[in-house]
């Protein structure tokens, strides 16, 4: 009985050595390609906090400096700097909260949705390239297959 599981825990150790080992690859390659995408950006010089302030509004539209604080987890008087900064720069504007005058409504700019549209458009344009110039034909077919496993794997 022993003999008869040795062998199949055996055969279960190496596909899970493998799976490992795929893990830890892809692990180490999503970094440096989010570095050559983070590379083509085009929003300026903006801190990471900045940019998720940025993401925030545009993934979840209009909101108060308090609810977004609360949403990235910071101080109010953080987000303040974060969001006059981002003003400054002409991406966020302000305007009363209809409901409550106390309060103002942060949104995007269209220059900043424009900005945004751009750099996505680079980022997919340098993608794009790097696997027509980088992959074979037969390379680019793979890489088109995994895209599905890709989404599976990040619950999309």
């Amino acid at each position: 009985d022993v003999l008869i599981s040795f062998p199949y825990y055996l055969g279960r150790m190496a596909e899970s050595d493998s799976v490992a080992q795929v893990a830890a690859a892809l692990s180490s390659m999503v970094g440096p390609l989010k570095r050559k995408l983070r590379e083509r950006a085009t929003l300026g010089d903006l801190s990471p906090s900045q940019v998720a302030v940025i993401l925030r509004l545009e993934r979840e539209g209009e909101a108060t400096s308090a609810k977004l604080a609360q949403a990235e987890g910071m101080r109010p008087q953080s987000m303040g700097a974060i969001i006059q900064a981002l003003q400054a720069e002409g991406l966020v504007e302000a305007a009363p909260d209809p409901s409550d005058g106390r309060q103002l409504i942060l949104s995007l700019t269209a220059a900043c949705r424009k900005k945004i549209k751009a750099n996505r458009a680079a980022r997919r344009d340098w993608l794009a390239q790097a696997i027509q110039t980088k992959l074979t034909s037969a390379e680019q077919k793979q890489l088109a297959a995994s895209i599905d496993l890709l989404k599976r794997l990040a619950g999309d």
